[in-house]
């Protein structure tokens, strides 16, 4: 049984979902020095290209070998300028479930990247990996990454009550602790049906590949 994910890229339309390259460390650290992606996320603050070279170059490549998951950079077609990054984890290779995170560059916001991006990826376990199951867990006050899930057909499942710490900003300017619920939702390959079609009357490309 395969218990480790293969070096894919993912196309759309508009879209290409790649291993990520030591190249895209600087822009790497930009995205996750943002307001939002510190607040929402565990990444230490501030997040410096060294750690973006960790990520890249240990990190990556280790969670992709040991079969935990895989870490994608999700670049633009065009301009193949890092737009954000698909994280797949806590892979369980048996149930062929695993749970999704994505981030996007404040820049590249509200163009429907995230959902574009975290449908591919969906599209890919479930037809070309042969998973029954993605989750996603987003913190109780991120509404926009809570409008991804339900936009690529998650199913909200319940509330892990204070299972999260997000961070808040102090009158100092530092940030502190603030725990909070997770909403987890779960995507089933059933669950896909119609989503694309319904993306792509909103204008988004339903067009997806992989290599």
């Amino acid at each position: 049984m395969t218990t480790t994910f293969p070096d894919i890229s993912i196309n759309t339309d508009r879209l290409v979902l790649r291993a990520l390259e030591e190249a895209d460390a600087p822009a790497l650290a930009e995205m996750m020095n943002d307001e939002l992606v510190a607040a929402w996320t565990g990444v230490p603050q501030p997040y410096t290209e060294a750690a973006a070279r960790h990520w890249i170059t240990e990190h990556a490549p280790t969670e992709r070998a040991e079969g935990r998951g895989i870490d994608l950079a999700v670049t633009e077609f065009l301009t193949q300028r890092l737009v954000g990054i698909i994280q797949l984890g806590n892979t369980d290779w048996r149930v062929r479930s695993t749970e999704i995170s994505y981030i996007i560059a404040p820049w590249a916001r509200g163009e429907g990247y995230a959902s574009e991006a975290a449908l591919a990826t969906a599209q890919w376990l479930f037809g070309d990996q042969k998973f029954e199951r993605l989750e996603l867990r987003t913190a109780a006050g991120n509404t926009a990454s809570q409008q991804v899930a339900q936009k690529i057909g998650c199913i909200s499942e319940g509330v892990l009550r204070n299972a999260c710490i997000a961070r808040t900003r102090t009158e100092d300017g530092s940030w502190a602790d603030l725990r909070t619920d997770f909403i987890v939702w779960g995507l089933l390959p059933e669950d896909l049906d119609g989503v694309a079609d319904q993306m792509a009357e909103a204008g988004y490309s339903s067009y997806t590949d992989w290599s």
